[in-house]
C-alpha cells in the first residue's frame, strides 16, 4: 500500500523497497529520516515549480546522498558525495536501470552540497540538493506550507538537537580525509568541529606554487 505524506506519494516498488531497507540497515535513524524528509522536500518542490522528473530515481537519489558518510567509507580518499554517488550507481546497475538514469543520480549526490549549480542542471539534481538543502539549513523554509513542514516532520521525527548531530555525522565522516573539503561546504564542517583543522587557502596555493610567476 502506497504510503502518502504532505501529498507526496512514497515510491513502493521494489527498486524504492530495497533502497529503503538498505539505507535503513546501514545508517543512523537520524541520517534516515533525513534522507526520506529530503525526499518529500525534493518531490514538493517539483511539484510546486511543474518539474517533469522521475521520483523514484529521486527516491533512490535522496536516500544515498549521505551513503558517504557511513564507517564503510571511513578510508575512502574521495569526497563523500562521490562516495555516495558511486554506492547509487552501484545500486542502480544491479536493478537494471538505464547507464542514462544512473548518471543522472550519480551527478546529483555528487553535487548536492555544490552551491550554484545543481540548480542549472536537469530536474532530478536540482530537486535532490534543494530537498537535501531544506531539510539541512531550511533553504527556501516559507515555501513550504507550516502543514507540509509539520507533516513530514511528523512522519520523519527530527532527532532533539538534529542541527548539531547532523554536523557531528558530517564531521565524522570527513574528519579523516579532511583535503577532500578544499573548497566545499564539508570544510565549514571541519573548521567548527576540529581545532586543528586549517583550511586550504586557494589564494595561498596560487601564490605558492611552483610556477617563477
Amino acid at each position: 500500500m502506497t504510503k502518502t505524506i504532505a501529498g507526496v506519494d512514497i515510491p513502493d516498488s521494489a527498486m524504492a523497497r530495497k533502497a529503503t531497507d538498505q539505507i535503513r540497515a546501514t545508517e543512523s535513524q537520524l541520517m534516515f529520516h533525513h534522507a526520506l524528509r529530503a525526499f518529500v522536500f525534493a518531490a514538493l518542490t517539483g511539484y510546486r515549480e511543474k518539474l517533469t522528473f522521475d521520483a523514484e530515481l529521486l527516491y533512490v537519489g535522496a536516500m544515498f546522498h549521505n551513503v558517504g558518510l557511513n564507517v564503510k567509507h571511513q578510508h575512502s580518499p574521495w569526497r563523500f558525495e562521490v562516495d555516495g554517488a558511486n554506492a547509487a550507481r552501484e545500486f542502480l546497475r544491479q536493478h537494471g536501470a538505464p547507464e542514462s538514469a544512473i548518471e543522472e543520480v550519480w551527478e546529483a549526490i555528487a553535487l548536492h552540497t555544490t552551491p550554484g549549480i545543481p540548480e542549472h542542471m536537469s530536474p532530478l539534481v536540482a530537486l535532490v540538493s534543494a530537498g537535501v538543502q531544506m531539510d539541512v539549513r531550511g533553504a527556501r523554509y516559507d515555501e513550504f506550507t507550516a502543514q507540509q513542514r509539520d507533516e513530514i516532520v511528523q512522519a520523519y521525527p527530527r532527532e532533539s538537537s538534529f542541527k548539531k548531530k547532523i554536523i557531528e555525522a558530517y564531521a565524522r565522516g570527513l574528519e579523516h580525509r579532511p583535503e577532500t573539503t578544499f573548497g566545499t561546504v564539508n570544510a565549514d564542517v571541519l573548521d567548527r568541529w576540529n581545532p586543528n583543522y586549517r583550511r586550504l587557502n586557494f589564494c595561498g596555493l596560487v601564490l605558492g606554487s611552483d610556477w617563477p610567476n
